[in-house]
C-alpha cells in the first residue's frame, strides 16, 4: 500500500506524505512512491506548482525502523542501490521544473530536512522541529548533504551534521532553510496560498527558465563565459512565445494570458 498520495487541485498539485502512524518515516517503497509522483506531476500540463506536504504530527521523522532493520543486513552492492534511489528521489525533487513548495509541521529529521532544503521554497508552523541526527546512529547524512549544505551553509552544517542536535524552526528560519513562520496550520495555508497566486502570476516557461538560471549562476566566477551565457539566456526567453505574450501584454496593460482567471 502506498503512503503517498498525489492530487490536483487546478494548476496546483499536491503531494501528501500519508503514514501517520509511523510519523512519515521514509522507507524504500515510499521513497520509489514519492520520486514516480513527482515525475507524473513535472510532466502534468495543467500542474503549474507542486506542494509537498503531510498529514498527523510529523512531516517526516526520517528513516523507518523496519527498514533499516532491513538494510543493516545488505551487502555493500545493496547499500549502494538503496542508497541511489534515495539520491534519485532528492535529485528528482531538487531538479523539478516546477516550482516546489514544503509544507512543514511537527519533526523534519533526516531525509525529511533533505526533503525541505530541496523545494524552492519553505514554509513551517512555529512548532516543526528539525534534526540531522544520522551521526548518532554511526551514519552520515550523506546523500541529502549537496542540498542541504547548500540551503543552510557551510558553517551551519558543521555544527548540526556533527552535534545531531535538535533545532527547532525559529533557527530553521534565521539558517533559510525556512523561508517564513506559521503559528497554525491554517495560518500556514493561508501564507502558501499568497505564495500560489504570486507564481501563477509569472510565465510558466520563465518559472522553469529562472530554476535553471539559478543553477548555472550559483556558485559560478563572474567571467566572460557567464556573462556570455546569461546574455543567451535572456535572448532566448525573450524571442519565446511567453516572453512575447509578457511584453506585449504588459505594453498593452492587460493580463497575460497564463494569468488565472477571478
Amino acid at each position: 500500500m502506498s503512503h503517498i498520495i498525489s492530487e490536483t487541485d487546478g494548476a496546483i498539485g499536491i503531494i501528501t506524505l500519508n503514514n501517520p502512524d509511523k510519523h512519515n518515516a521514509f522507507d524504500d517503497r515510499l521513497i520509489a512512491d514519492l520520486t514516480q509522483a513527482l515525475r507524473e506531476l513535472d510532466a502534468a500540463v495543467e500542474v503549474r506548482i507542486v506542494i509537498l506536504s503531510a498529514v498527523g504530527k510529523s512531516f517526516s521523522a526520517g528513516a523507518d525502523l523496519g527498514w533499516m532493520q532491513r538494510i543493516a543486513a545488505y551487502s555493500q552492492e545493496e547499500n549502494v542501490r538503496d542508497a541511489m534511489a534515495l539520491g534519485l528521489l532528492m535529485k528528482t525533487l531538487h531538479n523539478l521544473r516546477k516550482p516546489t513548495i514544503a509544507r512543514v509541521q511537527g519533526a523534519a529529521y533526516g531525509g525529511g530536512v533533505g526533503l525541505v532544503a530541496c523545494c524552492d521554497i519553505a514554509v513551517g508552523t512555529t512548532s516543526a522541529a528539525f534534526s540531522l541526527s544520522e551521526v548518532k546512529l554511526g551514519l552520515i547524512p550523506a546523500v541529502i548533504s549537496p542540498y542541504v549544505i547548500a540551503t543552510i551553509g557551510e558553517r551551519a552544517a558543521h555544527r548540526y551534521f556533527l552535534t545531531a542536535e535538535k533545532f527547532n524552526a525559529a533557527e530553521a528560519h534565521r539558517l533559510g532553510l525556512l523561508h517564513e513562520l506559521a503559528q497554525t496550520d491554517e495560518a500556514m495555508d493561508i501564507k502558501i496560498n499568497d505564495i500560489c497566486a504570486s507564481l501563477l502570476a509569472a510565465g510558466p516557461q520563465s518559472l522553469s527558465e529562472a530554476k535553471s538560471l539559478i543553477a548555472a549562476v550559483a556558485n559560478h566566477p563572474i567571467n566572460d563565459a557567464l556573462v556570455a551565457e546569461t546574455a543567451q539566456r535572456i535572448a532566448r526567453i525573450r524571442a519565446s512565445a511567453e516572453g512575447q505574450e509578457g511584453l506585449s501584454a504588459f505594453l498593452s496593460k492587460r493580463k497575460p494570458s497564463w494569468m488565472p482567471e477571478k
